[in-house]
């Protein structure tokens, strides 16, 4: 019999991972697996080929929790069966509760906080030379520094991509953990932001999502005068730029200059994104919004009057400790009003160590389900009314996941739908689509949250 020969390199371990959250977690979860790449690993989406798993987790509100406790629940199972050799728990969680985690899964092997996503290949190898069962806790405090997001395995389409210009928030809005997960307001410097743009477009991006927790509170930790309107005057500049779209604005940093932006820039989507959580002003004032519904109404006009196409999205928070039955019905008045484009609504999750957590007059999560219910049966109207304005139109859409067979749709999005929180656009062709190709067909139908439409004379 042959011997085996000697020295024969170990095999790489593969490394399984689940990203779960907001584009912030996304971006992070693509450093990650980058980082693990270039240290030797090979990563998979595939976890029943992996020997390792990780879940960059989200913690941001209860439901979140549930959501990465079911995945954290899976992987531990399938440890225990044998079919995984260690659990790595990463990101918001850890960073905010890492005890939690190792007290409910004592069978997890490592967490990782934000401020150590680099580490996460080095927690793998310390873990796998350890002689000692005990978990790993890695979860460093912030310093105040700010994260290159420079050379990402990206998850997104290859036509589009998020590009993060801040970290952390300074806000402090009172039902909010974000500043007690990820730090501080940081503002990334603009050498490095317009370097990762080029990046990004260098590597197919046509759209760039530029994302931040309150991206309009851009540079006030910096020295100068740049602001998010500069940003994206510069990121407007960069060549292979088609769309570039702007999430995560707060009314009360929306500037004069930023309106300007909307108005003037080439590439700059009319689509604003504005999370208001209310407009009754006791429930404003509690919550540490520094704004009124006066302001915000004015800002709304000047907006659609700056850009009378623009498409207005929106979240609210309804069952805020102390609404009532006649401020719930002020926020149901304004949104007829208004008549957002696009809105998102969550019921509200107390939070422990926030500033409404302790509040009076805590709302029962019945009523909490029901006036969420309520807000979204009256956005489902308004938004299919303004959805039928399109019917018979012609508008730009860019597409997500291409088609060769005329019988089934491509499908795209719209310049007023962002990727992943908006509906889609279902495009009939009797020609094949590609991924990230960019054409005008004629919208056919449309509902609350999707649209249908017809290239087929293109």
């Amino acid at each position: 019999m042959n011997e085996l020969p000697k020295n024969i390199p170990t095999p790489p371990l593969v490394v399984g991972f689940v990203s779960l959250g907001c584009p912030k977690n996304l971006i992070d979860s693509e450093r990650m697996l980058a980082s693990l790449a270039l240290e030797g690993y090979v990563v998979t989406g595939d976890l029943d080929a992996a020997d390792v798993a990780v879940v960059n987790t989200c913690a941001f509100i209860d439901a979140a929790r549930r959501e990465s406790s079911e995945v954290i629940d899976e992987l531990v199972g399938r440890k225990q069966r044998g079919h995984l050799q260690m659990v790595i728990v990463a990101g918001c969680w850890p960073q905010f509760d890492s005890a939690a985690i190792l007290d409910e899964w004592p069978d997890v092997d490592a967490v990782v906080g934000i401020a150590a996503r680099e580490e996460v290949g080095h927690l793998i190898r310390r873990v796998a030379d350890s002689h000692d069962d005990l978990p790993v806790k890695y979860v460093p405090p912030f310093t105040g520094g700010l994260f290159d997001d420079r050379e990402r395995l990206r998850l997104t389409p290859r036509h589009v991509a998020y590009l993060r210009v801040t970290e952390g928030c300074d806000n402090r809005c009172s039902y909010c953990t974000i500043p007690l997960i990820r730090g501080p307001l940081r503002s990334k410097p603009l050498s490095l932001i317009l370097s990762e743009a080029a990046e990004l477009i260098d590597d197919g991006a046509k759209e760039l999502v530029v994302i931040g927790q309150d991206t309009s509170a851009y540079g006030r930790d910096l020295k100068g005068r740049l602001d998010i309107s500069g940003v994206l005057s510069r990121l407007d500049e960069v060549p292979g730029v088609h769309w570039l779209r702007l999430l995560y604005t707060h009314p009360a940093h929306f500037s004069d200059a930023l309106l300007e932006a909307y108005a003037g820039l080439n590439h700059l989507l009319p689509y604003v994104d504005l999370p208001l959580q209310h407009v009754a002003q006791p429930i404003l004032d509690s919550m540490g919004r520094r704004t009124t519904r006066a302001d915000i109404e004015r800002l709304i006009a000047r907006l659609r009057s700056a850009r009378p196409e623009i498409i207005l999205r929106t979240t609210f928070i309804v069952g805020y400790p102390g609404e009532t039955d006649g401020q719930f019905a002020e926020l149901l008045d304004f949104v007829r009003e208004v008549g957002f484009d696009r809105l998102g609504a969550f019921a509200y999750s107390p939070e422990e160590n926030t500033r409404a957590d302790g509040l009076p007059g805590q709302v029962s999560e019945k009523s909490r389900r029901e006036r969420l219910d309520a807000l979204m049966s009256l956005q489902q109207d308004i938004a299919a009314r303004n959805h039928q304005r399109l019917v018979g139109r012609p508008i730009e859409v860019i597409i997500d996941q291409g088609s060769d067979d005329a019988s089934q749709p491509a499908v795209g999005r719209t310049w007023g739908q962002a990727p992943d929180i908006d509906g889609v656009t279902r495009v009939a062709s009797s020609t094949p689509l590609r991924p990230g190709q960019i054409l005008s067909p004629q919208v056919t139908s449309a509902g609350p949250y999707d649209l249908e439409a017809n290239a087929l004379t293109q």
